[in-house]
């Protein structure tokens, strides 16, 4: 079966071109690249297929690539993004990292911050419990195995004489991108204020 076509115009006039899409490998496109704004601030970490979309549609610029790897068509092969920058600045309001279980366990790096273990499946503990008054905040929620959460129950930490190993803070943006994302490409360092 042959690859749907989609006719655009050339640059030459009554000719048309036909572009095959882009083969795209499933590890490939779900690696991360980071996204830049206009003014080359660090904004959000996407997947290398959406970074290429932007791309393709003129909303963003490659700045850099990743070494040997690439997408290829019928006639061309792209390099495969690691940083691009998007070409309209996009106001943001001050960037914070929201606040939800996936994030609270990545900043705690999926570690319980009672015991230390990386074993089994990880719960949101709130550092002072609920029903005594305590909030959803970054600095009241931390990452609990399954035996500490429950071991801990309806008490503080002192109460359990159970100490945290860790005092819980709010991430900052960049913070969070270098710490808990990851680089995963050496080329995101200046980027991230890291050189």
């Amino acid at each position: 079966m042959a690859p749907e076509r989609t006719s655009t115009q050339s640059g030459i006039e009554g000719q048309t071109t036909y572009l095959c899409p882009i083969r795209m490998e499933n590890s490939l496109v779900h690696r991360n690249v980071l996204m830049l704004n206009q003014n080359y601030e660090p904004l959000t970490v996407c997947s290398a297929k959406r970074a290429i979309v932007l791309v393709f549609q003129g909303k963003a610029e490659l700045i850099e690539e990743v070494d040997g790897l690439c997408l290829r068509t019928v006639q061309t092969a792209y390099g495969l993004p690691s940083v691009v920058r998007l070409w309209q600045y996009k106001r943001v309001p001050y960037k914070r990292v929201m606040l939800s279980r996936k994030n609270i366990l990545t900043r705690d790096q999926n570690t319980c911050q009672y015991c230390g273990t990386r074993r089994g499946p990880m719960t949101v503990d709130h550092v002072l419990p609920k029903t005594r008054g305590g909030l959803d905040t970054w600095e009241n929620l931390v990452a609990a195995c399954v035996k500490c959460n429950n071991k801990k129950g309806n008490r503080t930490p002192a109460e359990a004489r159970m100490p945290l190993k860790s005092k819980p803070r709010r991430p900052s943006h960049i913070h969070f991108i270098k710490r808990h994302i990851g680089v995963s490409d050496q080329r995101w360092r200046q980027y991230l204020f890291m050189d």
